[in-house]
C-alpha cells in the first residue's frame, strides 16, 4: 500500500505519455510552437510498464492516461492493452480532447480502456476554434459520438471562460443530459503559460449560471474525487472540480508520471523527482526507493487558494506535460 506523508493512500497514478498536442487551447499552451520532445528523451511503453507493475503490485487500482494530447502516441492501445492484460480489474481511463476519437475509439475500448474524458468547451465553431486554435468542434463531436457508439463510460469536461463561452454551461449541461453522460465543470487553473488576458469563472459563478435553468442539490465529493458533485431536478448528476476550495486535496490519493520519467507529488508543484535512469537499467528497486521519496514529501495542499485571482500565486507548472 502506498501512503504519503500525511497518511492519505495514493492509489491513483496519471501517465502523461507525451506532451505534445495538435490543439493551441488558450488555458494551456497557446504560444508552444509545434514541436515535440525527441523519442530518446521519453521512457518507452516497456519502461513504463516496468513502473506501472510496480505501482499496481504496492496497491494502484486506477491509471489514467493523459498527455499532451495522448493518441497522438504511436502504439498507445497496445500499451493499455498490456496494462490491461496484467490487472484486467483496474480502472483504466484516458483524458483527450477528442479529435482523434473517431478513428482509435474502437481499438482503445478492444485494448481494454474503460473510460474517457473528453474536453468540450463550446458547442459553437466560432468559439471552439478560438479556444483551441483551430477549427475542432465538428471532429469532436464525431469522437465524442464514437466513443458512446463502442460503449465507453464518457464524461465530458468544460473550462468555463469570462467574455468567451460562459454563457453555454448550460448548453454544455442540456447537451450531456439528452446523452446521459456526465459533464464536469472545471474552474480555469491560473498558469503562466495560459493566455494572459483570460479570466476563469469560479465555482460559485459557474453554480450560479446553473441556478438560471435548474434546481440543484450539493451532493459532496465522492471518495478522493476531485469532483463536487451536484444533481439537477431531474436525477442528473454533474460535477465542479473547483481547485481553489479549501478542501480540494483533503483526499489526494493521486501521483503523476511523466513521459520522460519524472514523478510529481501535486499537479501545482514543480518539484519532481525522475526514474528514467533507474527504469532505463532494470533497477526497479531503485525505481521504489524514489517513488517512496516522492511520496513521503507529497504537499498537504497546492497553493491556491479561494481568494481572489490577484491574491494568488500563480503556478508554473506546464499542465500540456502532467496532463492536468
Amino acid at each position: 500500500m502506498l501512503v504519503d506523508g500525511h497518511g492519505r493512500h495514493v492509489n491513483y497514478l496519471r501517465i502523461s505519455v507525451t506532451e505534445r498536442c495538435n490543439f493551441r487551447c488558450q488555458y494551456c499552451m497557446p504560444e508552444k510552437p509545434f514541436s515535440w520532445v525527441p523519442k530518446e528523451n521519453l521512457l518507452t511503453f516497456e519502461e513504463l510498464f516496468m513502473f506501472v507493475k510496480v505501482a499496481i503490485d504496492e496497491g494502484v487500482n486506477k491509471i489514467r492516461i493523459t498527455g499532451g494530447e495522448p493518441l497522438l502516441r504511436e502504439n498507445l492501445d497496445t500499451f493499455i492493452k498490456t496494462i490491461s492484460d496484467y490487472r484486467p480489474n483496474i480502472d483504466l481511463a484516458l483524458t483527450t480532447n477528442g479529435y482523434l476519437l473517431p478513428q482509435t475509439a474502437k481499438r482503445l475500448k478492444d485494448a481494454g480502456l474503460k473510460r474517457l474524458n473528453i474536453s468540450l468547451d463550446s458547442l459553437k465553431s466560432d468559439v471552439a476554434a478560438k479556444i483551441a486554435g483551430k477549427d475542432v468542434l465538428a471532429q469532436v463531436l464525431e469522437g465524442i459520438n464514437e466513443a458512446i457508439k463502442t460503449g465507453l463510460n464518457v464524461k465530458i469536461n468544460m473550462v468555463p471562460l469570462k467574455n468567451i463561452n460562459e454563457n453555454e454551461i448550460n448548453d454544455i449541461l442540456d447537451f450531456c443530459i439528452k446523452r446521459q453522460i456526465k459533464v464536469r465543470f472545471i474552474e480555469y487553473m491560473e498558469n503562466t503559460h495560459a493566455d494572459s488576458s483570460l479570466s476563469g469563472m469560479h465555482g460559485r459563478e459557474i453554480l450560479t449560471k446553473i441556478k438560471e435553468k435548474h434546481i440543484i442539490k450539493a451532493l459532496g465529493r465522492e471518495g478522493a474525487s476531485p469532483s463536487f458533485n451536484y444533481r439537477l431536478e431531474n436525477g442528473y448528476e454533474f460535477g465542479l472540480i473547483d481547485p481553489h476550495k479549501h478542501d480540494f486535496c483533503e483526499n489526494c490519493n493521486r501521483i503523476r508520471l511523466t513521459a520522460e520519467g519524472f514523478l510529481i507529488p501535486c499537479l501545482y508543484f514543480d518539484e519532481a523527482l525522475s526514474i528514467a535512469d533507474a527504469v532505463k537499467a532494470g533497477n526497479i528497486s531503485k525505481a521504489t526507493e524514489i517513488l517512496t521519496e516522492v511520496l513521503r514529501n507529497k504537499p498537504k495542499e497546492n497553493r491556491w487558494s479561494e481568494d481572489e485571482l490577484a491574491d494568488r500565486e500563480i503556478s508554473k507548472r506546464a499542465f500540456y506535460q502532467t496532463g492536468g
